[in-house]
């Protein structure tokens, strides 16, 4: 993979396409979320795995834009339909599929574990990302992961590279990186947080 070139004063997230600080929340409809917005987010955030620097992480990258792909496909078969994720559920499960809110579920799984694990990080200055990354694989995707896939995640948390190396890779203005990288968690912590209301409400449930 070719460096990224961090804009001169910027950080690593100004190279993003999107991210979560620019994925609208409408709160006057129950805060509807922009999908094609959100999509666009969650595909640039799994760039950061890029930067742990191990291909151990490569099954967790590949498991997050699969159900990109899954999500993305319901909203371009309907998009007048789809225009929040909200709706987009609704809409999939209406006609008796639910590919895409499955999807969903995954995904926001993969967010929250990422958003935990480098929201702890950036609360202690001390902890090195292993163990942030093991902390939060324990309280959201390991409980959902069959036998076979833990040891593949397991793997990636340990593969993590020390601290100082990834944080350098973010930014050389340390201050700036961990105002900005706060900001964005922050974000993302708001749009996982109604996504998980969401998708444990009636409304998208679906008969297994």
């Amino acid at each position: 993979m070719a460096a990224v070139q961090i804009p001169a004063g910027g950080t690593y997230l100004d190279t993003m396409k999107r991210d979560f600080t620019k994925v609208p929340v409408d709160a006057v409809k129950s805060n509807a979320i922009s999908t094609s917005e959100f999509l666009e987010a969650a595909e640039s955030l799994t760039t950061m795995f890029d930067l742990l620097g191990s291909v151990a992480f490569s099954p967790v990258k590949k498991d997050m834009l699969g159900n990109v792909e899954k999500i993305r496909k319901r909203y371009l078969a309907a998009p007048l339909e789809s225009e929040n994720l909200q709706d987009l559920v609704r809409n999939e499960l209406k006609f008796g599929s639910h590919v895409a809110t499955e999807g969903l579920v995954w995904l926001v799984r993969g967010l929250e574990f990422t958003c935990i694990a480098l929201s702890q990080n950036v609360a202690k200055p001390t902890e090195e990302l292993a163990d942030s990354f093991r902390g939060a694989y324990g309280s959201t995707l390991k409980p959902h992961h069959s036998f076979l896939v833990k040891p593949v995640f397991s793997a990636a948390m340990s593969a993590c590279p020390y601290r100082k190396d990834f944080y350098s890779k973010l930014g050389s203005d340390d201050a700036k990186v961990q105002e900005e990288l706060s900001e964005y968690l922050a974000a993302l912590e708001k749009i996982v947080g109604v996504l998980k209301e969401f998708l444990a409400s009636k409304d998208a449930q679906w008969k297994k």
